[in-house]
């Protein structure tokens, strides 16, 4: 364990390159924070409203993204917004985005408030526009690349499932989707993912105490269990991508979700991630 904020949803864990710290979210209460490997000393980065997701802007500010459509760039603690609101979006909120090879953002929705029963996938695009990719999605959750850059993997949380869709890195444009992996319902739900240097598909489950690793097949190669009930998401970081930062969720129950729900893990097992992209979208 690294760090214990006790999050009520952590998320979206983040390696930055720029200042080789991982940053990680708590979701409800819209508080971003931060960890420096190197002198092992954590803290908040960043309080404001509840946000679903960020991305690194390759000149060293956020993305982020809120509720209703809400997309704001934040810098020195100011935020800039871009979009405060999305047609359709009014009862959901992001939940969980990723950049893209160039720069693109890949943004997920879900079901928020009153009246929405399905979230979609969009693509922010470089000169800011914004379009669906995607609708009639119930959970929009985690999102990782193959190495060949040629697959997108998207998990939807409550069809229990990890879809695999052929990715134009020109374009941005998914098409073909394919069932990569359904997870039994018992195990849990699907939740965060990634994607490391091998092509091999690690996914974080929720109310499954566990980390799963798929081979590029879709079999699963290994499952790491945790002290917590809720394990929400992951990434790679380090000079090396060698390590491996999970983030946990159910820190306001930890008599139902573990003693350490909410907490950071770190692990190392000899496996390598690769690099995350920055987003690059001008304002």
């Amino acid at each position: 364990m690294i760090a214990n904020y006790a999050c009520e949803v952590g998320e979206n864990p983040l390696w930055n390159t720029l200042d080789n710290h991982v940053y990680w979210l708590d979701i409800p209460k819209g508080t971003i924070f931060r960890f420096d490997p190197a002198t092992a000393v954590h803290e908040v980065f960043y309080r404001g409203a509840v946000m679903g997701g960020f991305t690194f802007q390759a000149d060293g500010a956020l993305l982020v993204f809120g509720v209703g459509g809400k997309i704001q760039r934040l810098q020195d603690g100011q935020l800039t917004t871009l979009y405060d609101a999305l047609p359709g979006e009014e009862g959901n909120r992001f939940n969980d985005v990723s950049a893209d090879p160039a720069g693109r953002v890949l943004c997920g929705t879900m079901p928020y408030g009153e009246g929405s029963a399905f979230g979609s996938l969009y693509l922010l695009e470089l000169d800011g526009t914004i379009r669906k990719l995607r609708d009639q999605i119930r959970l929009s959750n985690g999102m990782g690349f193959s190495p060949d850059l040629k697959t997108l993997y998207h998990v939807d949380s409550l069809n229990y499932t990890i879809t695999q869709f052929a990715y134009d890195r020109v374009s941005g444009d998914i098409a073909e989707p394919r069932p990569f992996a359904t997870l039994p319902a018992e195990i849990g739900f699907p939740d965060g993912m990634t994607v490391d240097a091998e092509g091999f598909i690690w996914l974080a489950v929720w109310d499954g105490s566990r980390l799963i690793r798929y081979d590029p097949q879709g079999k699963i190669e290994r499952q790491i269990m945790f002290p917590v009930k809720k394990v929400s998401s992951l990434t790679f970081a380090g000079d090396d991508y060698a390590d491996i930062y999970a983030t946990s969720a159910g820190g306001e129950k930890p008599e139902e979700n573990g003693a350490l729900a909410g907490a950071l893990f770190r692990l190392r097992l000899g496996i390598r991630g690769k690099p995350e992209y920055f987003s690059r979208v001008r304002l």
